[in-house]
């Protein structure tokens, strides 16, 4: 049940009629810079434009507990296991994650329920209402989407008495708009090669930025990277004096994908009374990802949270109802077995082909489209020839058209038929596989929204 706030945000100085969900949807998307359609020109790296809107907000992040999860690969899974274990152990659990598949609303969820179409068009509505009275800055001042969205998120929080919220980072770290928050733990995943023309061209530099939501005094976990990802990340945290924990130091968990979900052993360490238990999550990075939320969630025990071992079962094993997460290794349907994933960079396509050469099957068809501001050739060069491809592309600004694509893969040996929308490549795929063969679909977040 939502509560009404008194917040001043929702004043209406100029007495603005409000937009219904479709008019408040069409104002962010259209009329602020949306980094997952337009790309680079419209991420605004800075926390400047947050700042303003923090405040004209009322600071709505420091009236609930955070927990920061940054990284390149596996945050989404991280913050959706340990949002569904938090929510299990009883507490009210906010829930800020990007990007959406289907739905805006996925975005901002507690207990797994998304924000409401109202909050939405009322918060949008007061926004635009505040900035035409002059109460945010001048009239030019013009933020991205993310920086008002992850405003909305915290707004929504705080009005609605969450008893933690799970906060995921959007891009990089140092100055991503979540950054505003002083959060009780900070977690980081796995760094690779992402977003190099922003975050810079080498793992070092990448990592640099990530670290950047090791905040002082504050304790950060994290998860299985090189030696010289650690020496980085351990460096921030002896700069801010921040007990730094490494996931592997403090237990060792082994894991056994299956599609439709992971067993997980814990073999030694935290929580080992936990033996042998299920998450709902498939893929081959769950055993990873779970290990360090497991650690996050022994270090919230010594001082934070109170949980049992029984809530924390049914937290992992819950995780896709209790949440709604979507797109992680996710089976559209049975016979043929077609199978859906967000991985969309160099390190996300590894561990896809691992998992796709460890499921049975006749003969591979696989759906791909891309961004245009990947490192395409380092994902073509791990995708495995003897599959059959349906080259398409989403319908996004930054989509690769389908026919360079293909033309990308046959360079490398990849060979296929280009389809110009995602519904005719999926389409084609089913109509030519075989009840015992596999369909993979992905490349990107959008053409996984789009196959959903």
């Amino acid at each position: 049940m939502e509560i009404r706030s008194k917040s001043c945000i929702f004043a209406n100085p100029t007495h603005l009629p409000f937009m219904n969900y479709s008019q408040a949807l069409d104002y962010l998307l259209s009329q602020l810079p949306f980094f997952q359609a337009e790309g680079k020109k419209a991420y605004k790296p800075g926390l400047d434009n947050i700042r303003q809107l923090d405040a004209w907000a009322g600071h709505p992040h420091r009236r609930f507990p955070c927990i920061h999860v940054g990284g390149t690969n596996g945050k989404g899974s991280v913050c959706h296991m340990l949002a569904s274990v938090l929510q299990e152990a009883g507490y009210r659990t906010g829930l800020y994650t990007s990007p959406h598949l289907k739905d805006f609303r996925e975005r901002i969820r507690i207990n797994g329920r998304c924000i409401s179409e109202t909050y939405v068009s009322e918060f949008t509505t007061a926004y635009v209402d505040a900035k035409k009275a002059g109460l945010i800055l001048e009239a030019d001042f013009k933020p991205s989407f993310f920086e008002l969205t992850t405003t909305m998120a915290f707004s929504y929080f705080a009005e609605n008495n969450v008893d933690v919220a799970v906060i995921e980072v959007g891009l990089g770290g140092r100055l991503d708009s979540t950054n505003i928050i002083d959060p009780v733990l900070a977690l980081i995943t796995s760094i690779s090669l992402d977003h190099m023309s922003l975050l810079g061209n080498n793992v070092l530099s990448i990592a640099g930025e990530k670290a950047g939501i090791i905040k002082s005094g504050r304790p950060a976990v994290v998860g299985i990277n090189p030696s010289e990802v650690y020496r980085v990340l351990r460096k921030r945290a002896l700069q801010e004096q921040a007990p730094f924990y490494l996931a592997e130091d403090l237990l060792q968990l082994q894991g056994e994908t299956f599609n439709k979900g992971t067993k997980l052993k814990v073999k030694s360490g935290v929580w080992q009374e936990l033996n042998t238990f299920t998450c709902g999550l498939a893929g081959q990075y769950i055993p990873e990802n779970a290990t360090l939320v497991l650690a996050a969630l022994s270090l919230l025990k010594q001082d934070f949270i109170q949980i049992d071992a029984p809530a924390l079962l049914r937290g992992f094993e819950q995780v896709v109802p209790n949440t709604g997460i979507r797109g992680r290794w996710e089976i559209l349907q049975e016979k043929p077995l077609c199978i859906c994933d967000t991985g969309h960079n160099e390190a996300g396509i590894r561990l896809v082909t691992k998992q796709l050469a460890a499921t049975p099957h006749k003969q591979l068809h696989i759906v791909l489209g891309v961004v245009n501001d990947k490192d395409i050739g380092a994902m073509l060069e791990l995708l495995p020839q003897k599959a059959l491809y349906y080259f398409t592309k989403a319908a996004v600004p930054r989509a690769l058209p389908e026919t360079e694509l293909a033309a990308l893969a046959a360079a490398r040996n990849l060979k296929g038929q280009s389809y110009p929308t995602v519904a005719e490549a999926k389409a084609a795929a089913l109509k030519a596989a075989a009840a015992d063969d596999l369909i993979f679909i992905g490349g990107s977040n959008f053409i996984v929204a789009e196959a959903l």
